[in-house]
């Protein structure tokens, strides 16, 4: 599977906190199917980590909706529910438009050359044609990026958690999207502004994205 975090990966990182990232990546793009049993050792042999780090990752996601846990019946992964699309769109409305700013003002040389990078993979996603899975990997790694660069890790960790729920929508609905591509080369001028420095025009765009997607997501069901 792809590796879609933008975070420090290898060494850098606990045997927990690596396992936290791949099994939420895996429920995000559910290749862990909505209602699906959780099985801690095979999720431990597949990784190549112990029960304990896989225990500590799902105790994370369980906080973050992607997981639950019935007594006497065991874990599974969290039903995608559309009605929850409303509830998740109002807080993204609000917060992705303060992100992109944010990142606008405080973005590093590191960061920019980053977002640099992302804008040219969004420059040919047309051209090559690339699949819906890809074209979501490359969504999120845009995000997560932009939220990276705020340097405020308290709204990155809340963007990133509402991201992940509205990417598992996106994920519900995509065979019935019309523009997948469409919508992922949008980050485009958000990148471009961000880089720029302009922060009013980032969160004005960040704030038509979030609304397109509602949008296009409730045109599909």
């Amino acid at each position: 599977m792809q590796n879609v975090a933008t975070e420090p990966r290898g060494e850098e990182l606990s045997l927990a906190e690596r396992a936290y990232r791949a099994i939420r990546d895996r429920l995000v793009m559910l290749e862990i199917r909505p209602g699906a049993p959780i099985n801690e050792d095979q999720l431990g042999q597949s990784l190549g980590v112990g029960r304990t780090p896989v225990r500590e990752a799902l105790k994370r996601l369980q906080y973050e909706r992607l997981i639950t846990t019935y007594p006497r019946r065991g874990t599974f992964a969290t039903e995608v529910n559309i009605t929850d699309l409303a509830h998740i769109s109002e807080v993204r409305l609000e917060l992705e438009p303060l992100a992109a700013a944010q990142a606008a003002r405080r973005a590093t040389a590191t960061d920019r050359a980053s977002l640099t990078a992302l804008r040219r993979e969004l420059e040919s996603v047309r051209p090559r044609g690339r699949e819906a899975r890809e074209l979501m990997h490359l969504d999120l790694q845009v995000h997560r990026a932009i939220y990276a660069a705020t340097h405020n890790p308290y709204l990155e960790d809340t963007l990133v958690r509402h991201d992940n729920l509205a990417t598992r929508i996106w994920c519900l609905f995509v065979d019935r999207l019309s523009d997948m591509a469409g919508h992922v080369e949008e980050h485009g001028p958000l990148v471009e502004a961000i880089v720029a420095g302009d922060a009013d025009q980032s969160a004005q765009l960040a704030r038509s994205h979030v609304e397109g997607f509602e949008r296009a997501i409730r045109e599909a069901i």
